[in-house]
């Protein structure tokens, strides 16, 4: 029964709104004059009117603060003194919610003391035990023996004792930490991170556990005197979790990586490294982001290879920014020890060819004048070419330019200029481009050959168009001329040094964009059918006795169809005169304009026999091969895609490419592909990512954030078993070439990684590589770089763990 007191006339308020409530009515009429008391029963207990309290207003100038709310079955109060509540007691403060079964408040210091079933919740984050004495305005004060719960970082653990340092800022004695859901008593996490002293600052994105040991299944698996990490994905310097990997070539490798945040704008990572075969060496990362320059620096130092017996180091480069008002530069650098390198050590080369490494570095400014645009450009080029000692694997080098020196001029009229000359004028424009450029050609000092022409090239490359059309047609007729001039070091079969050529050309593009509404399996569809003219007109000219520096013949596909030139580059100009008619269709669902189906074909008619090919060899055949494609997504669980080149004379498919995805649901696809290149290869492949028993195995997202009580990350029923890989096998060679296959287990709150890689270093040389990889979601992973060899090789596959569950730091 609450006693009752006989507030004064008029009083001062502490500076919070104080609130006592009985069985959820709220006491807060001593703040207001004495009102005329309702006439009670002398038997009737007191009855308060609940009110709603507002935040009462602070000095002029100051913020206000919130109200504090206090809530229980049984309550004594002194007005400006203290409060003792008992039962189900609630104190309510801002976001503030402290939960207990006794709860004394002292008004003055504005000090809380809760005893017995403690539970404290702010911001999402929840702290449970028998006691606690917090100053609330301030946030500060001790909890005994807790058990807790961080919002920010999914995880939590016990301690000892915890003390609140503030709204975001805490430390905790002979604490533990982890993800996983909460256990039975006596019982451990899967893994758990203990330390003496945990601190965590979260408005500076900082923790810090000094005496930690992370145990993995009751076992200790890694030590750190002082073990900091960020509490969120911000960075923060200190030691990353080590590297493992285990390859037929070098052994068994650990890396110990140390992450340096220099500066916002500037960061490096040194690991040093043992491999059991070769030794020990330095891995080395220094990143920057200025406001005009950024740029990245790699290099990875071997000092003795006990294999090899010397020195192997690797250097990567790559900068980009502006040197001026509209000067931009950029600069792509990589060089290795030697021509076995990437043989033995392929994962510190950045390249995509990795027998073939770039030094390049480019210089640009563009305007934009009234008439148009100008840029102008420099450039030097270098290749290292990794030829090796296998005379069958050893390659012709590109060429290099030493220096590349330009400008191109683009221009334009406004639609409408032509209104008074041609009757559709108010459709066109007048458009042009002119390109000059100077090359000296050279060749590396490793090139296979030593008689391949080099020298210098001067070209002009320019046209004129007029396109016009409108929503649902287009028509571009256009001239164009390639021109080149050559300056040799040595002289041609004929005795000439100097050399030159013109080419001209002319070509009409005719499309157009038709569309109707059907229905399809009864669904309202957009049908769209698109048929397209190319026609192309260009002269030939004798180009056999020229040299040839930068062309290249392109990819006969869907698009290059639709190209003036079969020839990439400058140096190779093939004669024309034809139409490529092809027509796509298309349909798309009406609501969300999605792809469905689409469907293409595309052939081209010569009129005269063409005398520069790709093959080298003259053309007399008037159509050329036909080229057919298909797409469809008629489910949400089936993809498929396929092309094929067809050649009308002999009646054989030139090339196929047949692919097919199924994935009835979030971490289940299996994929297949089919490659045909005729006389060349032939190639299956198969990919997939599928759980293999385990209580996921019915799942779409199985992790989920257990109650915050638990303060962990778990699965549904348990852990789960999942397989994912992809095999590619050459139906020529009858082998298996590059491969990946592995296992995954998810626990929910740890996942394990475990396959094997096979990458060929030669027609009869591959090398395997082991993956092994421990993640502890919310907190790190150890291993090799398993997650990202599967993600890159598998299409369609899902990460099981939470993308934001990033590696932290240790210090």
């Amino acid at each position: 029964m609450l006693r009752p007191l006989t507030p004064p006339a008029k009083f001062s308020l502490h500076p919070l709104l104080l609130a006592l409530g009985l069985a959820g009515a709220s006491w807060a009429q001593a703040a207001a004059e004495p009102q005329p008391a309702e006439p009670q029963a002398a038997d009737e207990p007191l009855r308060l009117r609940p009110v709603r309290l507002l935040t009462p207003p602070g000095a002029p100038g100051q913020q206000s603060k919130p109200a504090l709310v206090l809530s229980a079955r049984s309550l004594q109060a002194q007005v400006d003194q203290q409060a003792q509540a008992e039962g189900a007691v609630e104190l309510r403060y801002g976001d503030l919610l402290l939960r207990a079964d006794t709860l004394s408040y002292q008004m003055p210091t504005d000090l809380a003391r809760a005893e017995g079933g403690v539970e404290l919740s702010r911001n999402g984050s929840v702290v449970r035990g028998p006691s606690v004495q917090l100053f609330v305005d301030r946030f500060e004060g001790e909890f005994a023996q807790p058990s807790y719960f961080f919002s920010q970082t999914g995880g939590g653990g016990q301690a000892r004792s915890l003390h609140f340092l503030g709204p975001q800022r805490l430390r905790a004695e002979a604490a533990t930490y982890s993800s996983c859901p909460a256990v039975e008593p006596g019982q451990t996490p899967a893994w758990e991170l203990s330390a003496r002293t945990l601190r965590m600052d979260f408005e500076a994105n900082e923790g810090l556990a000094t005496g930690a040991v992370l145990r993995f299944q009751g076992l200790p698996i890694l030590a750190a005197p002082a073990l900091s990490f960020p509490l969120g994905s911000e960075r923060k310097s200190g030691w990353l979790p080590p590297d493992v990997g285990l390859d037929k070539r070098s052994g068994f490798e650990l890396g110990l990586p140390y992450y340096w945040n220099i500066a916002p704008q500037r960061d490096a990572t040194l690991t040093p490294f043992v491999m059991t075969r070769r030794g020990v060496g330095l891995d080395s990362e220094f990143r920057y982001l200025e406001p005009h320059h950024k740029g990245q620096l790699n290099l990875a130092w071997l000092p003795w290879d006990r294999v090899a017996e010397r020195k192997r180091w690797a250097l990567n480069l790559a900068n980009a920014g502006e040197l001026g008002p509209g000067w931009l530069y950029r600069l792509q650098a990589e060089r290795v020890s030697d021509d076995d390198y990437w043989k033995d050590l392929p994962k510190r080369i950045s390249s995509p060819t990795q027998r073939l490494l770039a030094s390049d570095l480019q210089l640009s400014r563009s305007r934009s004048f009234a008439w148009g645009e100008a840029s102008s450009y420099a450039r030097v080029q270098q290749w290292q070419l990794l030829q090796g000692t296998d005379p069958a694997a050893r390659f012709e080098s590109p060429y290099q330019r030493s220096p590349q020196i330009g400008m191109r001029l683009s221009t334009a009229a406004d639609e409408g200029v032509l209104a008074g000359f041609i009757p559709w004028g108010r459709q066109a424009r007048l458009e042009g481009s002119l390109e000059l450029e100077y090359n000296r050609f050279d060749l590396p000092r490793e090139a296979l050959s030593s008689q391949l022409m080099t020298g210098e090239r001067v070209h002009a490359l320019g046209h004129v168009s007029l396109p016009m059309g409108g929503a649902a047609w287009w028509l571009i007729p256009k001239l164009s001329v390639n021109a080149a001039s050559y300056a040799l070091d040595r002289p041609l079969a004929d005795g000439r040094r100097s050399a030159g050529r013109t080419v001209p050309g002319f070509s009409v593009d005719h499309g157009w964009i038709l569309e109707r509404q059907t229905r399809f399996f009864g669904r309202e569809l957009q049908q769209t059918l698109e048929p397209r003219l190319l026609y192309v007109n260009t002269a030939y000219r004798d180009q056999s006795r020229l040299p040839n520096f930068d062309a290249a013949p392109k990819d006969f596909n869907f698009d290059s169809i639709y190209t003036e030139n079969q020839f990439s580059g400058v140096d190779r100009v093939s004669d024309a005169h034809q139409l490529t008619a092809g027509v796509t269709t298309r349909w798309l669902e009406s609501e969300r304009g999605e792809e469905l189906l689409r469907l293409g074909l595309v052939q081209r008619y010569r009129f005269r026999d063409q005398q520069l090919t790709p093959d080298g060899l003259p053309s007399t055949q008037k159509f050329s091969d036909l080229l057919l494609l298909g797409s469809a997504h008629l489910s949400q669980r089936w993809w498929l895609d396929g092309a094929l080149q067809y050649n009308p004379d002999s009646g054989r498919n030139v090339r196929t490419s047949l692919r097919a995805r199924y994935s009835p649901g979030a971490y289940r696809t299996l994929s297949a592909a089919y490659r045909l290149v005729r006389d060349q290869s032939e190639q299956l492949e198969l990919g997939w990512q599928w759980p293999l028993f385990g209580a996921a195995a019915a799942r779409e997202q199985t992790r989920s954030l257990n109650d915050a009580a638990s303060g962990g990350v778990g699965c549904k029923g348990g852990g789960a078993w999942y397989s994912a890989g992809r095999l590619q096998y050459s139906l020529k060679d009858r082998r298996l070439t590059d491969s990946v296959v592995g296992v995954e287990y998810d626990a929910g709150c740890w996942i394990l990684r475990m396959g094997a890689e096979r990458l060929s270093t030669g027609r009869a040389e591959t090398n395997t590589r082991l993956l092994l990889q421990l993640e502890f979601v919310g907190l790190s992973r150890l291993g090799s770089n398993a997650l990202g060899v599967l993600r890159d090789n598998i299409p369609g596959y899902r990460q099981l763990s939470d993308p934001r569950s990033s590696n932290r730091s240790y210090d």
